[in-house]
């Protein structure tokens, strides 16, 4: 079997900013809170760290930043992917020569390609880093879904050990499954998904509400890992109505939001993403409060 990155929840953490940059000091605060909080990994820069509004600086700011906080405590994921291949392989070895522990690469967005185009924009990538990787497939903000014969395609190079699926579509993430076996581990990208994705050999989750919740997205995937199918099934269904309020807007709206909400200094997200609307602060203050997390 292949190097396993981490199994259970990897947060993929917000970035907090202020006018002028990444806001470092609140930052250290949300990495420390999901250490404390057992996260099993932290991914930063990825979509709900809105890198695509970040600087090339920026990022490499906060990859840095966060090797550094975490400290090998858990391992940290790099969010290098893009739509332009040169730029992801500058970006990958930057990651690595900080010490980031694996790379999540996302398909091209806005270009896309074809599935040949994917093999070889992913392989290109893998042949200049040691890092093991992590395909990310999200067909509702890249406009092209990774088939599973692709994925199977990719599983063959070495280094390309695993895909975070969030398509949603259960029967595709069951075919991969059925195609790659120990050759590629699959990851749930939907928060509302995690224990149907273990059960069809799923290791753990990049979730979005790991930001305010780790210890429970933790033990929710651990549970069932060690054979609890009963305790891991409540965690799931108790975390829908908040999983829900989560995804009320456009992500990360609200999870930045819930931050604020629980004391951090997030601010807003960046343009083009806007402030969250009052009735959807209503929905997510109401789905937290039941959830336990708010007074």
């Amino acid at each position: 079997m292949k190097k396993l990155v981490f199994k259970g929840c990897g947060t993929a953490i917000i970035t907090p900013f202020t006018e002028t940059g990444v806001n470092f000091e609140e930052f250290g605060k949300l990495l420390e809170f999901q250490i404390k909080g057992n996260v099993d990994a932290i991914i930063v820069c990825g979509t709900t760290g809105e890198a695509s509004t970040m600087t090339d600086e920026e990022k490499k700011q906060a990859i840095k930043f966060a090797v550094e906080v975490v400290n090998k405590r858990v391992p940290v994921v790099a969010g290098t992917g893009g739509n332009c291949t040169r730029s992801s392989i500058e970006l990958s070895k930057y990651a690595e020569s900080v010490g980031v522990d694996a790379l999540m690469l996302v398909t091209p967005y806005y270009n896309k390609t074809t599935q040949a185009g994917l093999v070889t924009h992913f392989e290109t990538i893998a042949k200049e880093t040691t890092l093991p990787i992590i395909l990310y497939n999200v067909p509702s903000r890249t406009g092209m879904n990774m088939a599973p014969a692709t994925c199977l395609a990719l599983s063959k190079t070495e280094n390309i050990v695993a895909v975070k699926e969030a398509s949603s579509d259960i029967s595709q993430i069951a075919e991969i499954a059925s195609l790659c076996r120990e050759n590629l581990t699959i990851y749930s990208g939907n928060d509302d998904q995690i224990v149907p994705l273990l059960s069809l050999g799923g290791k753990g989750v990049i979730s979005v509400i790991g930001n305010i919740i780790p210890n429970d997205v933790h033990t929710m995937v651990h549970s069932f890992l060690e054979g609890d199918i009963q305790k891991a099934t409540k965690l799931q269904l108790d975390t829908i109505n908040l999983s829900s309020a989560i995804f009320c807007e456009v992500n990360p709206i609200p999870v930045k939001e819930a931050c604020n909400m629980l004391g951090f200094n997030c601010g807003t997200p960046r343009l083009p993403l806007v402030e969250m609307t009052a009735a959807g602060k209503e929905k997510l203050k109401q789905a937290m409060t039941d959830y336990g997390l708010l007074g």
